[in-house]
């Protein structure tokens, strides 16, 4: 799908990749872009730099992510492509608070429940439509300091998966972006010593790689391309890629 003449939904756009995914689609002539976040001022100050519409939204609140699919079908007759972008981290394994288990869950699964409840019947009516999820590499390969959030990352791949499976046949088109670093706010609250910092990718890199898996259709965004290759791995010889983690594990922890 080209993005030219489409109309295009961003939920956590204020920053970061959905930022960087709000310019592209603009300066690759979307007809609208409607910038979404739960921090109105941010969203509002991206969609005037690109002609956008802002509209604030908490998707992790179902009658928010209604609210915005609805406002935005009454404004533009139809909704093209659907970023479902917006993340939170949290670290720490099982003793993790449950808030922040919680939290994770409502915005890296739930989030996407409620968009695709509010889309697909529209979508499905005219048998076009692209939902691109933003997972995480640790959807894939799991995060060695942060199970909340590795946790909630593969169930939201498991989810996109399944919409991918159940509903291709009907013309709509998913896609889930599995990034590894980022250079983005979530990334530096990790300081210099983030084992993810290094190879970090820029927002604008990882906006061109969605762009590309737009076009082709493709399933997996994989912006950084070691991810492929150390998934490859794990499905290989799980017992090695494991033993590799803990190796992995051990060495940064020693490093704190």
């Amino acid at each position: 799908m080209e993005t030219r003449g489409r109309v295009v939904v961003v939920t956590g756009g204020a920053g970061g990749i959905g930022a960087a995914l709000c310019r592209r689609f603009a300066a690759d002539g979307a007809e609208r872009v409607v910038v979404s976040d739960i921090d109105a001022q941010a969203a509002a100050a991206v969609a005037a730099e690109i002609g956008g519409t802002a509209v604030p939204a908490d998707v992790a609140v179902e009658s928010d992510v209604q609210r915005l699919v609805a406002t935005t079908m009454k404004a533009h007759g139809r909704i093209d492509i659907y970023c479902s972008n917006a993340g939170i981290a949290f670290g720490g394994g099982p003793e993790a608070s449950d808030q922040a288990w919680r939290k994770s869950w409502d915005v890296h699964v739930m989030a996407h429940v409620y968009a695709a409840r509010a889309l697909l019947p529209g979508m499905r009516a005219r048998g076009e439509g692209y939902i691109v999820g933003t997972i995480s590499a640790a959807g894939l390969l799991n995060h060695i300091l942060a199970a909340p959030y590795a946790v909630t990352k593969s169930a939201g791949l498991s989810l996109f998966e399944w919409m991918a499976i159940a509903y291709h046949d009907q013309g709509l088109r998913v896609s889930a972006l599995c990034p590894q670093g980022v250079r983005t706010a979530m990334l530096a609250k990790g300081g210099e010593r983030n084992f993810l910092t290094s190879g970090a990718l820029g927002p604008e890199q990882v906006a061109d790689a969605v762009v590309e898996a737009m076009r082709d259709e493709r399933f997996l965004i994989l912006p950084h391309p070691d991810v492929g290759e150390f998934f490859l791995r794990k499905a290989s010889d799980y017992d090695r890629w494991l033993k590799g983690m803990r190796r992995l594990r051990g060495r940064i922890l020693a490093e704190q």
